[in-house]
């Protein structure tokens, strides 16, 4: 397994929509380790494909390293695998919660999201399933579905709140790198 390069703020990629994985490969495989290792490593709760460059819609989660607050839970053995996710319900109730992003180091905002969502999505044995989902799972799962339609957090709050953060994010767009572990852990793909 690899610590793939996440990109941040500025990079084209990030607005890019994803295309549909067509089947299991060795390559997909290796993606999804690598991808959970890297969550993993930066410490995050979701990672998208598209954060790491790769155009593939699918991406890796870990509710319990936020819910547990410990290092302990936060091992890539928790992670959980979502291949071309689609929302198909979601619920009337929008709840707020502050967001924050790899790609967007630094920077949280408060974002309303639906408090439940019943997503469809292949496993990576890739079987189909559904699946009713809510509290921080909805959450992370709303947000990493975002990345892989090419829309990013800050897309989502409003006008007054964009305002405020528009000095950090051409801060971000300025600098152009991937931040997210040292240096000497920091691999160059992606």
């Amino acid at each position: 397994m690899s610590i793939l390069r996440i990109l941040t703020y500025g990079d084209d990629r990030l607005q890019t929509p994803a295309k549909a994985v067509e089947k299991i490969t060795p390559e997909i495989r290796k993606l999804i380790a690598d991808m959970a290792e890297t969550m993993h490593a930066a410490k995050g709760v979701g990672l998208a494909a598209t954060q790491v460059g790769v155009m593939a819609r699918l991406c890796v989660v870990n509710p319990e390293a936020r819910e547990g607050g410990g290092e302990e839970t936060s091992k890539p053995a928790g992670h959980r695998v979502f291949i071309n996710p689609q929302i198909i319900w979601t619920s009337d109730e929008d709840v707020p919660m502050s967001e924050g992003c790899l790609s967007l180091p630094g920077i949280e905002a408060e974002v309303f999201r639906p408090s439940a969502i019943r997503v469809r999505y292949r496993d990576e044995r890739w079987q189909v399933r559904e699946e009713e989902m809510s509290g921080l799972l909805a959450r992370i799962l709303q947000h990493e579905i975002d990345h892989l339609d090419g829309v990013l957090f800050v897309d989502r709050v409003g006008f007054v709140r964009r305002h405020v953060l528009a000095g950090q994010l051409r801060k971000l767009r300025k600098e152009r790198e991937s931040i997210f572990v040292p240096a000497a852990l920091a691999g160059d793909k992606g």
